[in-house]
């Protein structure tokens, strides 16, 4: 029988996306390179429990969730996160940044840091910039101050961000002038937290890092894993990696799999198998040629 291994998610190191396994194992996805796996007949989907510790009744969780936890152990996970505000108490300093994911898809956030940007490549933010650095509550205060005042919300669905990818504009400036809009009128709003220190706009953009803009930008995606399940595969070129989510040109075109899908699940090596997991249309954003479909 195949070795199988148990994914435990996809992160962004210095030098590119790489999937982790359960045990310590990393395996780096390099554009160009062929990307594939399966999962074994009758497998079996189990939560991955919460803040480092398996679900004790190691319960079955849905195909088509991207938490890949049993209700109890998503509340407990939830309830220590910095989201839930139960760690006002917290002595490091934050980032308040705004991230930008496409036209018209902005979002205000905070993170540790310590981080530095690796929350906003985690997110599939195409650009950003900080907005300024202090105590946890102060950058949560000013996070709030943002929503109420300019209306720039705190979180975007992953559908949204699929579907503008394949349309972004072709220049960094571009790309950067919405967030550079946002920047300049949030720093002229009143009621900033004392504790909170300004920074000057300073786009970052990540669209060459994804491979999803310029010259290295591929075929427009067709679709999406909806969710792996017993005996299905997936295999395919890897032409771009945004957030979670990998881009793999298959046989029935590029398919956008979000890794988050893997979690829980025992997986195999696959060869040449076809792409045999459900999938579905990438719903585009309005005047977005829909590709194949």
């Amino acid at each position: 029988m195949a070795q199988a291994w148990k994914c435990a998610g996809l992160r962004w190191a210095a030098d590119g996306p790489v999937l982790t396994w359960v045990g310590g194992r990393r395996s780096a996805l390099v554009r160009g390179k062929r990307v594939a796996f399966g999962v074994a007949e009758g497998g079996v989907r189990t939560c991955v429990g919460a803040r480092g510790h398996a679900c004790p009744v190691r319960a079955g969780v849905s195909g088509r969730s991207t938490g890949a936890r049993c209700e109890e152990c998503a509340r407990l996970d939830r309830a220590h996160s910095v989201a839930a505000d139960t760690m006002a108490d917290d002595p490091r300093p934050y980032h308040v940044y705004l991230a930008w994911f496409g036209p018209g898809l902005v979002k205000v956030g905070i993170t540790a840091y310590e981080r530095g940007s690796a929350r906003l490549l985690e997110q599939g933010a195409v650009c950003f910039s900080w907005l300024g650095c202090g105590p946890l509550m102060a950058a949560r205060r000013t996070e709030e101050l943002l929503r109420a005042a300019l209306g720039v919300p705190d979180r975007i669905p992953y559908a949204h961000k699929r579907a503008v990818r394949d349309a972004l504009p072709e220049s960094e400036a571009e790309r950067a002038a919405e967030i550079a809009g946002l920047h300049a009128r949030a720093v002229a709003l009143g009621g900033w937290p004392e504790a909170l220190t300004p920074e000057p706009f300073r786009g970052v953009d990540h669209a060459g890092v994804f491979g999803i803009a310029g010259a290295e930008r591929g075929s427009a995606a067709v679709a999406e894993v909806a969710e792996l399940v017993a005996g299905g595969a997936i295999g395919g070129e890897l032409v771009a990696a945004a957030g979670p989510d990998l881009h793999l040109a298959t046989e029935r075109g590029v398919v956008v799999l979000d890794t988050r899908l893997m979690t829980g699940w025992e997986l195999v090596s696959a060869g040449g198998e076809p792409c045999a997991v459900p999938l579905r249309e990438i719903r585009r954003a309005p005047g977005v040629q829909d590709g194949l479909f």
